[in-house]
């Protein structure tokens, strides 16, 4: 065999460089995105994209392209964004990498024209993918120089005609808002003359910042509220200059309904990303660091949302308690012989009684406050008391039980009945722990119990459970004779609570 040198001519079909450009985009649609996207890079303030039944029209102010700028923007996987990262004018972390963008355009229409200004230089490209394929080895498309106008500026017109399928005005909008930095600076996005906006979402915000040997992840999660959950782009979006690459749900896959609740976006702009820009490259080490990061942050919206849950929870089981227990003290004023704390004196009408009921409210985080809706008067067996007490020494307090609380989201709630009564304490002490129990003059309900978290569901249900638990306690603690005469009690302390107030 001769060892004399020969060489080979590396050649690339022109179908391969079509194909390339309509399959690398998996969705049509993202063409818009890539156009939009060019003209962010180039320093453009404004584009306007107009959608119609047979074209898309995409035109910006941004620096435009002279000769040398067309050729290289045809020059497919031009390394020039690579090479100059940042625009001139603004600074913009510039988003194109490989050049082939443009060939996305064929994935929805067979022709695209190129209309460009930049100072006195202006010119027109029309790029036809059936004629171009026709011409054979040659690599040449038409060029139109044209005479500049001064009315339009610089800028770039992209317009893609022959449309293979029919674009939706609201569909490019969102995808717009999803795939381009609309939130920069001096960047505006219009479709069809409507300004395109940043989805804004209501309700708890979270701020994103964690920082990382490869850069800083940053954004902000919104909890929505009950009411706005929905199935609807769920998950938080995954932002790389701006661009959402995708959304990800990281482990609120098995929150159940939870999830439907979060959303929101985090940048990571060190991230890097497949060829269009649809994903990451997962085995790089600055995405596993960013899986790292993640999973802090999604721990510290997991503990806001049941920190939100708790109090809204609170909120409801304080409501049906205070209910509760002003029932109970409406039936133990009609049933003073029932009451384990003793007959309680009445006021005249419009004055109030020595000793007489009260609910008072706390929580397991603070004092409790006293509601009442009177300013309590004292009576004058009360002002004399007071009177023979103010000597040198000081009346001896019988000391209270001490409430136990398990968890800070304990609702507490005590029921004064003449100068004795009840605390009610509702916390979680375990799903197997017992259904309520009282210590002292302290009566505790497990919020955990499976009867209680059944009939907590529905609203009457839940302030009837409260009730039939609270008269039990108190049933028991007059020494009944036996089971039978407590059951009594507590069943006609029940229906005297719940029997309509006017009767």
């Amino acid at each position: 065999m001769s060892n004399q040198a020969s060489h080979l001519t590396i050649t690339v079909d022109k179908s391969h460089i079509l194909t390339l450009g309509e399959r690398l985009y998996e969705q049509s649609i993202e063409l818009i995105r890539e156009l939009v996207n060019n003209a962010y890079d180039a320093d453009a303030t404004r584009v306007e994209v107009t959608v119609s039944g047979n074209e898309i029209v995409v035109s910006d102010n941004g620096e435009g392209m002279d000769m040398e700028g067309l050729e290289q923007y045809f020059n497919v996987g031009s390394d020039e964004k690579l090479l100059h990262p940042v625009s001139p004018r603004f600074g913009r972390d510039r988003i194109g990498q490989f050049g082939i963008g443009k060939f996305a355009s064929l994935a929805a229409a067979s022709r695209f024209e190129i209309t460009t200004q930049k100072g006195n230089f202006a010119a027109r490209v029309v790029f036809d993918k059936a004629r171009w394929l026709e011409e054979g080895d040659s690599w040449v498309i038409p060029l139109t120089c044209l005479q500049p106008n001064p009315n339009r500026g610089d800028g770039t017109t992209v317009r893609l005609v022959d449309l293979k399928r029919v674009f939706k005005p609201d569909d490019v909008t969102q995808r717009i808002a999803e795939g381009v930095p609309i939130r920069a600076g001096n960047f505006s996005v219009y479709v069809n003359r409507y300004r395109v906006a940043p989805r804004r979402w209501s309700g708890n915000r979270i701020p994103v910042m964690e920082g990382t040997k490869y850069g800083i992840i940053h954004g902000e999660i919104v909890i929505l509220p009950a009411y706005r959950a929905s199935k609807e782009n769920m998950g938080i979006e995954i932002k790389v200059k701006g661009v959402t690459v995708r959304r990800e749900f990281f482990d609120m896959a098995s929150w159940g309904k939870a999830a439907t609740r979060i959303r929101g976006e985090v940048h990571a702009d060190f991230l890097p990303l497949t060829s269009d820009r649809s994903g990451f490259i997962e085995d790089s080490p600055e995405y596993k660091t960013f899986l790292k990061g993640s999973e802090r942050i999604i721990v510290e919206v997991r503990r806001a949302y049941n920190q939100l849950a708790s109090e809204r929870d609170n909120r409801r089981v304080s409501r049906a308690l205070k209910e509760a227990l002003q029932r109970i003290h409406q039936a133990l004023s009609l049933n003073p012989e029932l009451s384990p704390f003793g007959v309680v004196p009445f006021s005249e009408k419009g004055r109030q009684g020595a000793g007489e009921t009260a609910v008072e409210v706390g929580t397991g985080k603070e004092e409790p406050e006293q509601i009442q809706e009177e300013e309590e008067i004292p009576s004058d067996s009360d002002q004399q008391d007071a009177t023979t007490a103010a000597g040198d020494e000081k009346p001896q307090k019988k000391p209270k039980p001490s409430l136990r609380i398990a968890t800070p989201n304990a609702v507490v709630k005590r029921l004064k009945f003449g100068d004795a009564g009840v605390t009610c304490c509702l916390d979680h002490l375990g799903g197997d722990g017992p259904e309520c129990m009282t210590e002292g003059t302290i009566i505790y309900i497990n919020r955990d119990h499976p009867l209680y978290k059944r009939e907590s569901k529905k609203r009457e249900a839940h302030i009837l459970n409260i009730a039939r638990l609270i008269t039990q306690e108190i049933s028991l603690m007059k020494d009944p004779a036996n089971p039978r005469e407590a059951y009594n009690r507590q069943s006609k302390l029940l229906r005297d609570a719940f029997m309509k107030r006017d009767d």
